[in-house]
């Protein structure tokens, strides 16, 4: 028995010590290993010329991954056909490149794989890991980089494509709509891009955010920049100023209009909705009325209308020099029942007004049934005002400082034009005092001789605070803040129309100037921000 213990003891130590052995990875307590995968061989080799294989076998001094390679690989210039690429997903050695496409003659080629190239047991990154060869008979050695922004936003945006076209006697301004570019390169996860290998000559030079990653131009989805003038290599190696990416506004085009309940109609559309008018061409009630208004931050006109029978109604659209007509046919049965939003939950800040917020138009307010007190239960003069613009009543009356007020809406204070009404309506809400605010005191230098817009934005999700219209050199005092962060943005509004205009690429028309401050604003209770200054030319 003893003998069979000690031999069952043996096989186990055994099969432990194998196992052990056989442990992948990098022994307990040993260096962590921090260095990128190095290329050894090629096949062909590295910068070949005269290239004529159909297949590119890289090796590596140590097992790799690739990771995204899909995203990360950028082919310049551009082939028709992606070559496949092996292994994915595994751990290897080196990878295989089976090219499926007829390259061009006398051509630099550059597979350019980002960081798609790691190690396979710590991951360190091979970044912006290139295989270069020529079909002619020399490599093409000049490149050029430069840096990209966005033309509105403060953030730049990832995954850029940048792209060069030749100028040349074919060339025309439409060849970004229906031609790939001669050469590409992205900027991944910077706002830098960096094109080599390119030949001698003359390039258009625009940058993409290229969502169906084509390499061409949809006006309806791509935002696109354009380098200001024609570039000439070996002359401009480096860009002196960011290409700037616009999304242009597109051509108004009215989407079918559609009944969301009864009595509400949303007519959705793209491009320039200014100037917008919704006539009613069928006959109604001489009772009739309608409210339309644009809803905040989509490309959408909601149209209200009063009760009526009829099964359909027909409207001219018109928009500058587009006139259209359309028929909404009327089934829905269900009306939307009132509901009342408010912008205050504790405290109304003494810069903001008391704002109800409706999800229908409200035509009328019966102030008896509206009660405004104090803490003290004296009743509050107050203004009521109807918004035209939104479905917005906001309550003027002098704030006094920490004071609590309590705002009632009995049962029937506000009906729509649906004729629905409210149920009561509580808000309970109290005043600060001025010392629990900041201000910011801001110099503007207006160099430019265009009407600026000045406004005052919280940094995360580039909230409007306070906005200022002016055309001068002035001081603007941003007063009564509330603690928290804040930047400053200016707008050069070149056509003074209150608003900020993208551009064009075909009317070579440059979106409007926006400088942000370089500097967050933390404001505190009682702080003032004085002498900040800001330049613009």
């Amino acid at each position: 028995m003893k003998h069979l213990v000690k031999i069952l003891f043996s096989v186990i130590t055994i099969i432990l010590l194998t196992s052990n052995c056989a442990k992948k990875g990098r022994p307990d307590g040993g260096k962590k290993d921090s260095l990128a995968p190095l290329m050894v061989t090629a096949t062909p080799p590295y910068k070949s010329i005269h290239f004529k294989s159909n297949k590119i076998k890289i090796s590596f001094d140590e097992y790799i991954t690739l990771k995204n390679i899909t995203q990360q690989l950028v082919i310049s210039p551009p082939l028709k056909y992606l070559p496949t690429i092996t292994p994915q997903g595994t751990p290897s050695k080196s990878i295989t490149i089976k090219l499926l496409d007829t390259l061009k003659p006398n051509t630099t080629y550059t597979f350019n794989f980002g960081n798609s190239i790691e190690d396979n047991n710590e991951g360190n990154k091979l970044p912006r890991f290139k295989y270069i060869f020529s079909t002619g008979s020399y490599i093409d050695s000049l490149k050029i980089h430069g840096t990209v922004k966005d033309a509105f936003d403060k953030e730049f945006e990832k995954n850029i494509s940048v792209l060069l076209y030749k100028v040349d006697s074919s060339y025309t301004d439409s060849i970004i709509y229906k031609q790939k570019p001669n050469y590409v390169t992205n900027t991944l996860d910077s706002s830098l891009f960096n094109i080599t290998n390119i030949q001698k000559g003359k390039y258009l030079l625009i940058a993409l955010k290229d969502v169906s990653n084509n390499y061409l131009f949809n006006p309806k989805e791509d935002k696109i920049g354009v380098y200001k003038r024609f570039i000439t290599l070996p002359k401009d190696s480096i860009i002196e100023s960011s290409i700037t990416l616009f999304k242009e506004t597109p051509i108004f085009n009215l989407a079918r209009p559609k009944e969301l309940s009864k009595g509400k109609i949303t007519f959705g559309f793209e491009g320039d909705k200014e100037g917008m008018n919704i006539e009613v061409l069928s006959a109604v009630p001489t009772d009739f009325k309608s409210i339309s208004k644009f809803e905040k931050g989509k490309d959408t006109l909601n149209y209200w209308h009063s009760k009526i029978n009829n099964d359909s109604l027909k409207f001219k659209v018109t928009v500058k020099n587009f006139i259209d007509t359309v028929t909404v046919y009327l089934r829905s049965k269900k009306i939307d029942s009132l509901k009342i939003n408010s912008n205050v939950t504790q405290t109304l800040h003494l810069k903001d007004t008391l704002t109800l917020v409706s999800n229908n138009p409200i035509i009328a307010i019966d102030t008896s049934k509206v009660i405004f007190i104090d803490k003290d239960t004296i009743k509050i003069p107050y203004t009521n005002l109807i918004s035209k613009n939104n479905n917005k009543i906001q309550f003027l009356f002098d704030k006094k400082h920490k004071t609590r007020y309590k705002l009632t809406l009995l049962p029937q204070a506000l009906t729509d034009i649906l004729k629905t009404q409210n149920d009561t309506l509580n808000y309970n809400f109290s005043t600060k005092e001025p010392d629990d605010y900041g201000s910011i005191i801001l110099k503007v230098n207006n160099q430019s001789k265009s009407p600026l817009i000045v406004e005052l934005l919280t940094p995360s999700k580039l909230t409007l605070v306070q906005r200022y219209f002016t055309s001068e050199s002035k001081t603007l005092n941003f007063d009564l803040l509330a603690p928290g962060k804040y930047i400053i943005r200016v707008i050069i509004d070149k056509n003074n129309n209150g608003k900020w205009d993208s551009g064009n690429y075909l009317r070579k028309q440059v979106p409007e100037k926006v400088i942000y401050h370089t500097d967050i604003f933390d404001i505190r209770s009682n702080w003032h921000l004085q002498d900040i200054k800001i330049t613009i030319n």
